[in-house]
């Protein structure tokens, strides 16, 4: 087990790379399709994540991928699976195999992760494509008295369980607990709010015998909610998420791949500089964006085939901005850059 297990770890976690998130489900794809004039069709899907995955260059910055489970199966423009592209690729194929949110029982405004169930038998079937990492989202409502104890603690619980099954059929999990940024609360609420759920969630793996050292960590970044009038400098972000991870992430975690939550391409790898600028950490601190790498690509795309490589070369250059982020040598003025 650990061999397999410890040889995606170190394909995962290597200097001045991250992962990009490309698991949209069919809701949320179809919404930012929408934004850019396209339609939602199971072909367009695979064209976009076909042209992300043959952008030039793209191994240089990026070491893993989270594939939607209709693109696992699909065959990229050359005729190759879309896992075999990103070998190719220098890129590590994985899966995400939560099965969405729905509403927490008795616990009015809380949320609850799906897809427990048959989980085993679907991650076989995965790996056999070519799946060698997972991952399952949780999420947080924040408000004065959200999330309840019971969202915490029940979202700990099947994260916990994703991880414990995940490991033990070699497969590496990516946890990803998000406290989310709609609202309006404080970024001292988020930074509440993210500490109990992180010490809930590592308190869980502990109790079902998850090896932190093959596991990653996706969290969200400690920031105000986006309409709080007051908004976080990355130097308070660094300082407040810092804080939190320290108390609640033990060193044995190899790596953790912040999500963008919402944060603009800009805002969130100024944000993953000023935490790397903070370092050296137990742990490396990378990226694992979805919308923040892929929404310049998208928006030169516009579902054009004409357009491929002006958007892959959009999407190289966000990467490229968040591989010097993780290094801590970001700047604003690299923004501008050709």
């Amino acid at each position: 087990m650990t061999t397999e297990l410890r040889a995606t770890v170190h394909e995962l976690v290597q200097k001045g790379k991250g992962i990009l998130a490309a698991d949209e489900s069919g809701p949320t794809i179809a919404k930012r399709f929408k934004a850019i004039g396209v339609e939602s069709t199971e072909e367009n899907r695979r064209a976009w994540r076909s042209l992300l995955l043959a952008t030039p260059g793209l191994g240089q910055y990026v070491s893993g991928i989270i594939l939607y489970e209709e693109t696992l199966g699909q065959r990229a423009d050359g005729g190759d699976p879309v896992p075999q592209l990103a070998a190719r690729q220098g890129i590590v194929p994985g899966i995400k195999v939560d099965a969405g949110k729905g509403p927490l029982a008795l616990a009015p405004g809380d949320e609850i992760t799906h897809g427990l169930d048959g989980l085993a038998q679907r991650l076989e079937g995965y790996k056999q494509q070519g799946a060698r990492f997972a991952k399952w989202r949780a999420v947080y409502n924040v408000s004065g008295t959200l999330p309840s104890r019971a969202a915490i603690v029940a979202n700990a619980e099947a994260l916990a369980r994703y991880a414990a099954v995940c490991q033990s059929l070699d497969v590496v999990p990516i946890v990803e607990p998000e406290v989310l940024i709609d609202g309006d609360h404080t970024q001292a609420r988020c930074a509440e709010v993210t500490e109990d759920v992180l010490h809930e969630v590592f308190a869980a793996l502990y109790r079902y015998g998850v090896a932190l050292e093959h596991m990653l960590l996706k969290p969200s970044m400690v920031v105000p909610g986006k309409a709080q009038a007051r908004q976080a400098t990355p130097a308070e972000v660094a300082e407040q998420t810092l804080q939190v991870l320290r108390r609640t992430v033990p060193a044995a975690v190899p790596g953790i791949n912040f999500l963008s939550g919402g944060q603009s391409p800009a805002e969130a790898t100024a944000n993953l500089d000023a935490l790397n600028r903070r370092g050296p950490h137990p742990w490396q601190l990378s990226f694992s964006y979805g919308r923040a790498l892929q929404e310049p690509a998208m928006q030169a795309w516009r579902g054009q085939a004409a357009n491929a490589q002006l958007a892959q070369k959009a999407l190289l250059q966000r990467a490229k901005l968040n591989s010097a982020a993780t290094l801590g040598e970001y700047s604003a003025s690299m923004e501008a850059a050709d």
